[in-house]
């Protein structure tokens, strides 16, 4: 029996909710890694007309979703309810309204069907749904959680052990890649949309800011980026911007952001405390689903003599599997939650700086 196993030997087998902001998931998840059902719902619709996730249209939306979907993982699962181990849920950090709609579900069912209720923190989520796609990850391992709210370096010493070595100083990566999509008119989603168009941009063409970049430390900026990209935009000769230059000011944004993110891993590299030869560091979060992100940290890492490790994109946006998986974690070392855990907009990995 391992701790992944239940008390009878089988493996854990858990319910994972997320609804920590505009998608709507469920997941079937076993602790032998296992995914046996993970539909998810996305709101692009409802929010596309507003340029961005509304809060009030996520959480109604979560409501509305959140049953159907559970009951869809169920029945792709091919279990009741009666087979599973525990149930968990985000319970932060979040469009509140949204995590309040999972975490109530989850201790729903808990409290129904008797089983133990988990409140995953949805960082931690990313954090180690490495380790349910590649058992040899171990602890202590180099993470870069990049993602729409959170552009984060950090030390990842086991579950529930976190020590942050760099953040972001004003806005996460991601939110600028959303930024830059909206003021260029590409819409929303914006991340993949300005991948897309800078497939076929000259990245050399606009001459923009690598902020931070050369300095000591793991910290991030971009807002000064972003700032940029719209003076370069507004240089322009007036009218409306060609689908050419377009694609060049997102070439030059995206070759800028990774030059950062790349000169702020390496930093990193250096100061990370590693307990064997070849470390991992691990790409996790949405942005991780950039493959020009991907490449350019691949090549960093083998240079620097880690090992490079990124979940599949599935499991780089906001899913259910990571959170079951987590939850997974947590039981396995005997952690659980009561049933009157509240819901937490703000909820830091590193305890020191919770504290702070």
């Amino acid at each position: 029996m391992t701790m992944s196993d239940n008390a009878a030997g089988s493996p854990l087998t858990v319910l994972g909710i997320e609804t920590s902001c505009d998608e709507t998931a469920a997941a079937i998840v076993t602790g032998d890694r296992r995914v046996l059902a993970e539909p998810v719902l996305s709101q692009i619709e409802e929010h596309r007309a507003y340029g961005g996730v509304v809060p009030e249209i996520a959480a109604r939306a979560h409501l509305d979703y959140l049953p159907g979907l559970i009951a869809r993982a169920i029945e792709e699962a091919g279990i009741g309810f009666d087979e599973l181990d525990a149930v968990a849920a985000t319970g932060g950090p979040g469009l509140i309204g949204g995590v309040h709609v999972g975490v109530m579900m989850a201790k729903a069912i808990a409290s129904v069907h008797g089983l133990p209720f988990l409140a995953v923190n949805h960082l931690e989520g990313h954090a180690l749904s490495v380790r349910l796609i590649d058992e040899d990850v171990a602890f202590p391992y180099l993470l870069l959680l990049v993602s729409g709210g959170h552009c984060q370096l950090l030390s990842v010493e086991g579950v529930g052990k976190y020590r942050r070595l760099g953040t972001t100083v004003d806005d996460a990566a991601g939110e600028c890649f959303d930024k830059v999509a909206k003021m260029l008119g590409l819409g929303f989603p914006g991340g993949p949309a300005v991948e897309q168009a800078a497939m076929t941009g000259d990245g050399a063409r606009f001459k923009l800011p690598r902020p931070m970049r050369g300095r000591d430390g793991c910290d991030f900026s971009f807002s000064g980026l972003k700032t940029a990209v719209r003076y370069a935009a507004e240089a322009l000769p007036p009218g409306v911007l060609k689908d050419q230059d377009v694609a060049d000011l997102c070439a030059s944004f995206q070759a800028a952001a990774v030059d950062v993110l790349a000169d702020r891993c390496a930093n990193a590299m250096k100061v990370f405390e590693a307990s064997s030869g070849r470390p991992a560091f691990v790409v996790a979060g949405g942005v991780a689903a950039n493959a020009a992100i991907r490449a350019r940290l691949e090549t960093l890492t083998e240079t620097k003599g880690f090992r490079f490790v990124a979940p599949p994109p599935r499991l780089c946006t906001d899913n259910a599997a990571m959170i079951a998986w987590a939850g997974i974690e947590r039981i396995g070392l005997g952690l659980t939650d009561p049933l009157d855990f509240k819901p937490r907009p703000r909820w830091p990995l590193d305890a020191r700086q919770a504290a702070g």
